[in-house]
């Protein structure tokens, strides 16, 4: 099942059939540690909105929620950190967080720096060197636990950490930094780890990057990761963790504006957003 936020309210996706719900609380609906249960008996219930709603209409699947990230979870990712950063001395420490029992976890962004899709995503003025990072994002309940999946986009500036591991806030976190969606995917059990990534970005309609990963290239499990982030934080409504990227373009590309940024995971969907 998929669970949307719109325009119009709250809004369930089951068998290809759509479900308008009554409860307009975002964040005290999705808060629930039996959110596949609560969703599957809501749709013994209600009765089929009968049409599809505009794509237009969707937002980020987000409330009050703050979005959490974590780095260097792939080998690939490892090796772009340890690429980016070798002029300043700062490589050996990617390599370390790769391989210790605490992985690299980042505060990314409140909520009103997050666009849905469709929205605008942003590059840094200040940066020379800036890529999309395509993850799988977990939504956690207030307790820890896994409730769903979405899609993220962890925009980063690459010549900002790279001159410094310290500046990894600023490459990280400003407006339009990230992006979220389309859906809250909830499934009865956990999402498979032959799930595939797959990013493409296109340039005047011509495809100048493209790159797939599976979870099971994921050196870490999600769950590893949630109980990471929750450990002396709390989360009233819960919160959404990006998992990290195994897909890293090359030095030789950098985002610009009107570039269209295109995730798409597994039984999710797919999240599209433009360079500003």
């Amino acid at each position: 099942m998929r669970l949307y936020k719109t325009i119009s309210g709250i809004i369930i996706e089951k068998d290809d059939t759509l479900y308008l719900l009554k409860e307009s609380n975002w964040d005290a609906f999705i808060n629930d540690d039996d959110l596949f249960g609560k969703m599957e008996r809501l749709t013994k219930t209600l009765t089929s909105t009968g049409k599809p709603f505009p794509v237009n209409e969707i937002k980020a699947p987000l409330g009050s929620q703050e979005l959490w990230a974590c780095g260097v979870t792939y080998l690939r990712s490892k090796v772009g950190r340890q690429e980016e950063s070798k002029a300043s001395g700062g490589s050996d420490f990617y390599a370390k967080v790769y391989e210790a029992e605490r992985p690299e976890v980042f505060f990314k962004s409140t909520p009103h720096r997050v666009v849905g899709p469709g929205d605008k995503v942003n590059i840094r003025k200040d940066s020379t060197w800036d890529v999309p990072e395509p993850e799988l994002t977990l939504v956690a309940s207030s307790s820890g636990k896994i409730v769903g999946y979405t899609i993220g986009n962890d925009m980063s500036s690459r010549s900002i950490e790279g001159e410094n591991p310290l500046y990894l806030p600023q490459a990280k976190t400003y407006d339009g930094c990230a992006a979220i969606g389309p859906c809250i995917y909830v499934p009865g059990t956990p999402l498979s780890s032959d799930t595939q990534i797959h990013l493409t970005i296109s340039r005047n309609s011509n495809t100048v990057f493209e790159g797939t990963v599976a979870l099971n290239q994921m050196k870490r499990t999600p769950e590893e990761l949630v109980s990471f982030v929750f450990r002396e934080c709390s989360f009233p409504n819960g919160c959404l963790i990006m998992t990290g990227t195994g897909i890293v373009p090359g030095s030789d590309f950098t985002l610009t504006s009107g570039d269209e940024i295109t995730i798409t995971i597994d039984h999710i969907g797919t999240l599209t957003n433009i360079v500003r």
